[in-house]
């Protein structure tokens, strides 16, 4: 169902997307569990926090996927949610992970948190609390998305544990607004290698590069892979690298740091933009859940 359909029939989308839901519901299980991961204002893995999670509902052993939300947001928003359920349909054990998303910081603030959700040597981190789970199987390899802090923190991750294969990021990068965060983010300056990072970011993008010239130097900046100036994506040949999403892809013709919302930053964090969240184009979510898919063995099923 194409964008234009979405907006003359509104309650013909709304039933395709209530079917999807079902669908996908039908098909995987929730839980909840929780870790201690790294509390405000601390160093160390001191606060207990929620994984809230969604699996296959048949019997096996699955990859894993791990989401974080941006600064300020609910772990469980309309995004966070969405991401799980996508990749919980597409047989993984997967969740979206509580931190303390309520203030930003350094490569050192922000890498204490990764390292608290990430550490693969703690049974109380949240990747260990994952694996150990019946149906997760993490020598298929993990995956991992977020958005802003979220992106930022999933891009860390493989300075921890190196089973994680790729990282899909919204609003990633190396500089937000005033902060600079090249010493841990910037392409050669983490484990991660760019061919296994896939950045969107908005072309209004008010922290990580406002107009497109300050976005596209942004994502160069992060991955290392340069294009023509101007490039609205610069992806390789398995599908790694940039995208900048443009206004007029939007349902409100706003591609900010926050363009997955219908709205931009200034909307509710549970209103989505009706093509990020079904769509099929590169920048919407189910293209970048799908090239996650590529660096993990398939699950197993026992019917």
């Amino acid at each position: 169902m194409d964008r234009k359909t979405i907006k003359r029939y509104p309650a013909m989308a709304l039933a395709a997307s209530v079917l999807i839901v079902t669908v996908a519901w039908g098909q995987t299980t929730s839980f909840t569990a929780s870790y201690e991961g790294q509390g405000i204002a601390a160093t160390t893995c001191n606060t207990t926090d929620t994984i809230t999670g969604q699996e296959p509902e048949a019997s096996g052993k699955y990859p894993v996927f791990l989401y974080m939300v941006g600064t300020t947001e609910t772990s469980t928003n309309a995004s966070a949610t969405a991401a799980v359920q996508g990749m919980a349909s597409r047989g993984y054990v997967a969740a979206t992970i509580q931190y303390d998303s309520a203030e930003f910081g350094s490569c050192s603030q922000i890498g204490g948190k990764a390292m608290c959700i990430f550490n693969p040597h703690s049974s109380s981190s949240a990747v260990e609390v994952l694996c150990a789970r019946a149906k997760a199987d993490c020598a298929k390899g993990i995956v991992v998305a977020g958005f802003s802090q979220g992106a930022v923190i999933g891009t860390l991750a493989k300075n921890t544990d190196s089973r994680v294969q790729a990282v899909y990021g919204m609003g990633d990068g190396v500089m937000y607004a005033a902060t600079n965060l090249s010493s841990c983010m910037a392409n050669g300056n983490r484990t991660l290698p760019s061919d296994r990072l896939r950045a969107v970011n908005g072309d209004k993008d008010e922290f990580t590069g406002v107009t497109e010239s300050l976005q596209q130097t942004n994502m160069q900046s992060l991955t290392g892979f340069t294009c023509e100036s101007g490039s609205t994506s610069c992806l390789q040949s398995n599908g790694s690298g940039w995208i900048i999403v443009q206004d007029d892809q939007t349902e409100a013709d706003l591609a900010d740091h926050c363009y997955m919302r219908d709205g931009g930053c200034v909307a509710s964090e549970d209103s989505l933009d009706s093509g990020w969240k079904s769509g099929s184009s590169n920048w919407e979510l189910n293209a970048n859940l799908k090239w996650l898919t590529q660096f993990t063995a398939a699950g197993s099923t026992h019917r």
